[in-house]
């Protein structure tokens, strides 16, 4: 049997598909019984799509399933109609994964999930603590004050809490101050256990050892690129993190554009920062000599992104081989 299973936060639509195409069951589960399921099924094909909360589900399931986890993007721009209801998408999901065409979603190890949660929940206390930084400056711009204050600065907020608002605005100021202040000892807390983390992989010890490389850097790009070996080289990781140049070809012309931007944003920026610290911190010779080489050809920024791509390449061959950064020995 084939099982096309969409799922919800609390429930599961499940389409149940025979060997001739047929539908023969139709059902929809609460997620928390779908282990009953997957036994009556068992050693059947199923699939589900990657959802927020698929981790636990595919788990479940991978004890008496042979479960694939359907790409999003990729599902929707092959899937074969035009219609979106939950009984669409599990019959859906039940023909692709009969005919094993289904666009396989990348399905993390338990260590990846811990490295993913802790480097994914660093970043959201940080974007909630510049969110509150910036609702101070605009109650700042609303009483005409116009120095330029950082709220997320110990200095700065020692000036904002000698301000003198007029009532609510001075209530309001104090309780901003008062989550950043929160935010701020909850994430140099969550920072130390990153730290910590990071320090007792082999994977972020290597990538620890390129100059730039900070232990929060080398646990992201661990937790975000993954088992090296799911790659087949390195013009796929380069191709997943989104730093490979789009090519337009057109008779016998062949035009490099800009990067692809694929894959996570949060990852190339730490890549690109990494490399900007290897050439103007650290001068890191074999970088830097990169950066230098192209920077007289083109632009500092498009520069600086091939040095991030020069890096991330070095970074698959340090992993994949389990070496240390050596660049003479790193082949780019």
């Amino acid at each position: 049997m084939y099982l096309g299973i969409d799922i919800h936060k609390r429930y599961a639509q499940v389409a149940v598909m025979d060997d001739a195409g047929e539908i023969v069951e139709e059902v929809r589960v609460k997620n928390a019984n779908l282990d009953d399921l997957a036994q009556r099924y068992a050693n059947s094909k199923a699939a589900i799509e990657a959802t927020s909360n698929y981790y636990h589900i595919h788990d479940t399931l991978a004890q008496h399933l042979d479960v694939t986890v359907a790409h999003p993007k990729e599902l929707n721009q092959i899937a074969d109609t035009d219609k979106k209801t939950d009984r669409v998408d599990a019959k859906e999901l039940a023909r692709m994964v009969r005919l094993n065409s289904v666009p396989e979603s990348y399905v993390p190890t338990d260590e990846i999930r811990q490295a993913r949660a802790l480097v994914r929940g660093r970043q959201s206390l940080v974007e909630n603590r510049t969110e509150y930084a910036n609702k101070i400056h605009g109650l700042l711009s609303d009483h005409g004050i116009t120095e330029d204050v950082k709220p997320l600065s110990v200095k700065g907020r020692e000036f904002l809490r000698e301000l003198s608002l007029p009532a609510p605005w001075d209530t309001l100021l104090e309780s901003y101050l008062e989550v950043i202040e929160t935010l701020t000892d909850e994430i140099h807390e969550l920072e130390k256990v990153i730290e910590e983390h990071a320090g007792s992989l082999k994977e972020t010890q290597l990538l620890m050892t390129i100059p730039g490389v900070s232990y929060y850097t080398a646990l992201t790009i661990y937790a975000e690129l993954g088992e090296i070996d799911r790659f087949d080289g390195d013009k796929e990781v380069v191709s997943y993190v989104g730093l490979n140049p789009v090519i337009r070809e057109s008779g016998d012309s062949r035009i490099e554009g800009a990067i692809s931007k694929r894959g996570s944003g949060r990852v190339r920026w730490l890549l690109v920062q990494a490399a900007h610290t290897a050439v103007h911190t650290s001068h890191d010779e074999y970088l830097s000599r990169f950066y230098e080489r192209l920077a007289r050809r083109k632009n500092s920024q498009k520069a600086i992104v091939a040095t991030a791509r020069k890096m991330l390449v070095s970074i698959y061959h340090m992993l994949d081989r389990g070496e240390v950064y050596d660049p003479p020995g790193v082949s780019a």
